[in-house]
């Protein structure tokens, strides 16, 4: 309820710690991340809440985790172009990254969209990718986590391929798409010093652990997700209280209700190191334009 009237206020629900989420940005470089879009609702909470969120924050950089875009599984090329219009910088994906074939050549061509690089070689896409704002580089990789989710290869070794590969950047950020809170935690405490952020997506649920940690990386569990607040982690409720309960095959569909944006703030400071991280929950604006 208190995140609703900060919200509808015109301000951002309270920031973990219990700070409140600054309106004015201190000119350092920022990260704008925003957690797990999920199908349609989601892409159009995104949309109308970008603007809003790019006037109060001016971030120099906007991350978006799009892998359940189109219709909580996936992503396709039109969806992805349409974020990139929105004004997003770059793509980070999971374990749904190849449920659409026609994503295939574009994670080959679109250099700003990465899927998790640990995959194998031999799949489609790419893990890392930079980005570059105001003069300044930031370099983008998404991992999946290996407990209960199907990836190639060890996401702590290749994890050091991946900043290999970073050498000319001014700062790292690190989306770990995975099930387990232990595998995100030691892949904060694994990288702290050595990125500017590490953040965990995929549960849909945001974390009330965003903070820096001793050698300068921001780091939070879980994002959140954008999306239907109203339905189970995304989908109907109906439906999945209907599953859980004859443990029979449902098919799952998007909810539309309640929907919100999740995301974080990272403020930089030096090269490789953040200032702060500040949560960022926002209901979807009322009157937004109509559903398309």
């Amino acid at each position: 309820m208190a995140e609703r009237e900060a919200a509808e206020r015109g301000r951002p629900a309270p920031a973990a710690g219990g700070q409140e989420a600054s309106f004015r940005g201190s000119g350092a470089p920022s990260i704008l991340f925003i957690g797990d879009i999920v199908g349609g609702l989601g892409r159009r909470t995104l949309l109308d809440c970008l603007p809003i969120l790019r006037e109060r924050h001016a971030p120099t950089f906007v991350v978006v985790n799009g892998e359940n875009a189109a219709g909580g599984l996936g992503i396709t090329p039109k969806i992805a172009d349409e974020m990139f219009a929105a004004g997003v910088d770059a793509i980070t994906l999971g374990n749904h990254t190849y449920h659409r074939r026609e994503i295939y050549p574009y994670l080959g061509s679109n250099k700003r969209i990465v899927r998790p690089a640990n995959y194998l070689r031999s799949q489609p896409g790419r893990g890392v990718c930079v980005v570059e704002s105001d003069g300044i580089r930031l370099g983008v990789v998404n991992l999946s986590g290996n407990l209960y989710l199907r990836a190639g290869r060890s996401a702590f070794t290749e994890i050091e391929v991946a900043l290999g590969e970073l050498t000319d950047v001014e700062h790292i950020l690190v989306d770990v798409h995975a099930e387990a809170t232990s595998e995100k935690v030691a892949m904060g405490w694994h990288l702290d010093g050595r990125v500017t952020a590490v953040v965990g997506t995929h549960t849909h649920v945001p974390t009330a652990d965003a903070r820096v940690l001793p050698g300068g990386t921001a780091y939070i569990t879980d994002v959140g997700m954008t999306g239907p607040r109203g339905g189970v982690i995304g989908v109907k409720r109906e439906q999945a209280i209907e599953s859980l309960l004859t443990q029979m095959p449902v098919r799952f569909e998007t909810s539309e209700v309640d929907p919100w944006l999740m995301g974080v703030l990272i403020r930089c400071s030096g090269s490789l190191r953040a200032e702060s991280i500040e949560q960022l929950m926002m209901p979807r604006p009322a009157g937004s334009s109509p559903d398309r």
